[in-house]
C-alpha cells in the first residue's frame, strides 16, 4: 500500500477534504447541510432537473413505458446516484489512506414490479425490490486493506444510507 500522501491523489484534493474535516470537528454545526434540486416537466414523460448552476439533467422513459427514450429514467438515475456516491467514497477513502486507484467500475441493477406504478395493484410496492451493486476495484493494497476500504465506503455512503433506511418523505401540493 502506498503511504506517502501528497496534496493530490486520485484527482482528490486531499488538503481541501482535510480542511473540511477539521472545520466540522471544530464547529460541528457545519456538518448539517441542505441539498436541493428543482425539476421541471417538459411534456410527455420528459423532465429536467437543475442543481446549483449546472446544466440541466434530462429524464425520460423508455419507449416501452410510453416515453420517447431521450434520457435515463428516474429509477436509472437513482441507480446512477448510488453508484456515483460509492465512487466518491472509494476515491475519498483511498486517497485519505494514500492509496492510488488504478481502476474503479461499479455496475448496478435492480428489479421493479410495474403493477403498482401502472395502477394494477393497490397494495403493492412501486419501488425496487432490491439493488445490486458490483464493485470492480483495482488498487495497490493488500486484500484485507481493500476489504476494510470497501466496508468503510458502504458504511458511510449518504445515498446508500438513504436507500437502505426508512426516512421521512413529505410531498406537498402548493
Amino acid at each position: 500500500m502506498t503511504t506517502n500522501i501528497t496534496s493530490q491523489l486520485n484527482d482528490v484534493d486531499i488538503e481541501s477534504v482535510g480542511g473540511l474535516i477539521q472545520s466540522v470537528q471544530a464547529e460541528p454545526h457545519r456538518a448539517h447541510t441542505t441539498w436541493a434540486a428543482t425539476v421541471e416537466w417538459k411534456g410527455g414523460f420528459r423532465s429536467e432537473s437543475r442543481v446549483r448552476d449546472f446544466h440541466p439533467v434530462q429524464s425520460d422513459e423508455p419507449a416501452g413505458l410510453g416515453g420517447t427514450d431521450t434520457a435515463a429514467n428516474p429509477v436509472e438515475q437513482l441507480l446512477s446516484a448510488f453508484g456515483n456516491c460509492l465512487a466518491v467514497g472509494y476515491a475519498a477513502n483511498a486517497s485519505a489512506a494514500g492509496v492510488e486507484i488504478t481502476n474503479l467500475r461499479i455496475e448496478l441493477d435492480g428489479d421493479l414490479d410495474l403493477h403498482t406504478f401502472l395502477g394494477l395493484a393497490d397494495d403493492g410496492h412501486a419501488g425496487f425490490k432490491g439493488i445490486n451493486a458490483r464493485v470492480h476495484l483495482e488498487l495497490d493494497a493488500e486484500p484485507d486493506q481493500v476489504e476494510a476500504l470497501h466496508r468503510k465506503v458502504i458504511g458511510t455512503s449518504p445515498v446508500g444510507h438513504t436507500l437502505s433506511r426508512a426516512i421521512p418523505l413529505e410531498v406537498t401540493l402548493v
